[in-house]
C-alpha cells in the first residue's frame, strides 16, 4: 500500500484543491485530502480513519 503524498506531489495536486469560502481551511488541506486517499486506498469506513488526519 502506497503511504502518504511527499512534498513533491502535494505541490503537484495542492493548487487544484478548494480552498477559501466553500473549501477546507488552508492550513488543514494537505492532512485533509490525505485523509480521503487513505479511506479510499484502504476502503475503510470514515469513522475508522486515524485521528492524525483530523476531524
Amino acid at each position: 500500500m502506497l503511504g502518504p503524498l511527499n512534498d513533491s506531489e502535494w505541490e503537484f495536486i495542492g493548487p487544484f484543491l478548494p480552498v477559501g469560502r466553500f473549501g477546507p481551511c488552508p492550513e488543514r488541506l494537505r492532512e485533509q485530502f490525505e485523509g480521503v486517499i487513505w479511506r479510499f486506498r484502504t476502503g475503510s469506513q470514515w469513522r475508522g480513519m486515524p485521528e492524525r488526519f483530523g476531524a
